[in-house]
């Protein structure tokens, strides 16, 4: 667990380069926003979270029927964080924030249409 890295994965520094290159500024995990989000466009109250398909529950209940080691520690774990997410996208909605969340394998496989859904929320 401790080589998990909870920031600056390949996916979301595919995203924020793929950002910058087409002229998007932006901040990255502002710890004052709720959830910390990923990349952060404060003008536009935009928080954009990248989740891994493991950690947050791509596919849960297909892939909870699959594993093999360790049920009651992972479980739970993984139900909490698809949890945390639900209770942090509605949080920052009623602060007012748009919240745009994105899995792992759909940046690293899709990142034009990851950034086409940015785009529509920004203009």
């Amino acid at each position: 667990m401790k080589k998990i890295k909870s920031q600056n994965s390949k996916a979301e520094i595919l995203l924020r380069r793929s950002l910058w290159k087409q002229g998007f500024r932006y901040r990255i995990l502002n710890s004052k926003i709720a959830g910390k989000p990923d990349i952060v466009f404060l003008k536009n109250k935009l928080a954009i979270f990248i989740d891994g398909d493991f950690w947050h529950g791509f596919e849960w209940e297909k892939k909870k029927k699959n594993l093999k080691s360790n049920l009651k520690y992972w479980i739970p774990k993984i139900e909490r964080n698809i949890q945390r997410d639900i209770e942090v996208n509605n949080l920052l909605e009623n602060q007012g924030w748009q919240v745009l969340r994105f899995w792992e394998h759909q940046v690293l496989n899709e990142t034009e249409n990851c950034i086409i859904k940015i785009k529509a929320f920004i203009s």
